[in-house]
């Protein structure tokens, strides 16, 4: 099965959808993947930056995080830095879990 799918979703604007099986498969320092609420996010560059430690993050690597994400109670300011780490969703039409 294919890592990734793009589809447009109008003209100018197009979603990547991403499997639970390719998130599975980056978990490491240099290479971490996690998944919020349904999006998937590249942590990879962040990992050195997150105030709360690079351990934090690759407990949760290629897993579903949302838990453990909402149970911090990040500010506005985190979520915004998140926006810019998501590189896709989840692929609603694929039922595999992690």
């Amino acid at each position: 099965m294919s890592e990734e799918k793009t589809i447009s979703v109008n003209a100018t604007a197009q979603k990547t959808f991403l499997t639970y099986e390719s998130v599975k498969s980056h978990t490491t320092q240099d290479d971490l993947w996690m998944v919020i609420h349904g999006k998937v996010y590249n942590c990879t560059k962040f990992i050195d930056e997150h105030p709360g430690g690079e351990e934090v993050l690759l407990d949760v690597g290629g897993l579903d995080a949302t838990d453990a994400f909402e149970d911090v109670g990040h500010s506005e300011e985190a979520r915004k830095i998140l926006d810019e780490l998501c590189i896709g969703e989840l692929d609603p039409s694929v039922c595999d879990i992690i």
